[in-house]
């Protein structure tokens, strides 16, 4: 496995972060933790969830799962670079009291215990806003932040799902307060057929020192091989990846994705993954497994190397926006 710095922090982490979303609702705890063993056997330290995964009348069931994973063995917490996100309401009903959900202090502070305890653990490397809240000024947010740093309780901060210009006014005012990291870290929807983030918000990323950690990878399987897999009678496509393909300029685009790859002798999953390795500002993508099976799949492409004549190639099937701010000013 390969390592580089989160960002412009000395933290060291590995090029594929272990996402754990299917915990719980897809994965057994048994599986699951065998997962995250061969995971962290093949030198991936980067584990990423969040409060409200497990999902529904489950919230909380992942961090739970991770927590009785790590209680298994000390050498677990030690070796693992644990990431999770606040933001969403905990309530089971959906129907969160004020103050139980967003980015309030009050807030952050009982989502943070909340976690560690689900967790078992007494700190948290990265914690992470699962999304902007524009009801919460980052004077509230930083301090609330600042509090938790001096407390022990997380080391660093990220965000999730927040634009470009949401990247910038978060580290300013942190710059302005003084004694405040900021923002290490973005994740976001990035992917050979999403890649509008190359707009605005891996810019701002690279012009803050932010690690770039790109979610859903595959499109939600649309670039996972799902014409040949429907066409082999395997499983069909759902979601985001069915609606794409019921547009037949979109489905001719994957099929030439699909072909192209099968020409080079190139699982489609695990070019698409390794296509992101390749992007600048990268950190690592999240693979999400429900199975050890995918995850091996998904280490086979951290040691893939895509030949030019193939990025450029799928440069020409998914071409991105362009330069920023050139693709949309001139």
């Amino acid at each position: 496995m390969k390592y580089t710095q989160l960002g412009r922090t000395g933290l060291k982490v590995s090029r594929l972060v272990l996402g754990t979303m299917n915990f719980g609702p897809q994965t057994n705890e048994p599986d699951s933790h065998a997962i995250m063993d061969a995971a962290l056997d093949a030198g991936i330290n980067y584990f990423d969830t969040a409060n409200v995964y497990g999902w529904g009348e489950n919230k909380g069931r992942t961090e739970e799962i991770i927590g009785n994973w790590f209680a298994k063995s000390p050498d677990h917490r030690d070796k693992t670079v644990l990431a999770t996100k606040v933001y969403g309401n905990m309530a089971a009903d959906g129907d969160a009291w004020p103050n139980h959900d967003k980015l309030s202090a009050v807030n952050i502070r009982r989502a943070v215990d909340a976690s560690l305890k689900r967790l078992r653990t007494d700190y948290i490397d990265i914690y992470q806003f699962h999304h902007v809240d524009r009801a919460t000024p980052f004077e509230e947010i930083w301090q609330a932040i600042d509090t938790l740093i001096q407390q022990g309780k997380i080391l660093y901060v990220g965000s999730s799902n927040f634009p470009g210009y949401k990247i910038a006014q978060a580290n300013e005012i942190a710059a302005r307060r003084g004694g405040t990291i900021g923002l290490v870290s973005e994740q976001c929807l990035y992917n050979l057929a999403e890649r509008r983030a190359e707009m605005e918000v891996i810019p701002a990323a690279q012009e803050y020192g932010l690690g770039v950690i790109p979610w859903s990878p595959l499109q939600g399987g649309l670039l996972g091989g799902v014409i040949k897999k429907e066409i082999s009678g395997g499983r069909r496509a759902s979601g985001r990846a069915a609606d794409t393909l019921a547009n037949p300029t979109s489905r001719a685009q994957i099929q030439a994705y699909e072909d192209l790859l099968d020409k080079h002798g190139i699982e489609p999953g695990e070019a698409a993954l390794a296509w992101l390795l390749t992007r600048p500002g990268v950190t690592g993508p999240i693979v999400g497994p429900r199975t050890a099976e995918q995850l091996e799949s998904a280490l086979r492409a951290a040691e893939l190397e895509l030949s030019e004549e193939v990025l450029t190639s799928l440069d020409e099937i998914f071409p991105g926006p362009g330069p920023s701010p050139e693709a949309f000013a001139w």
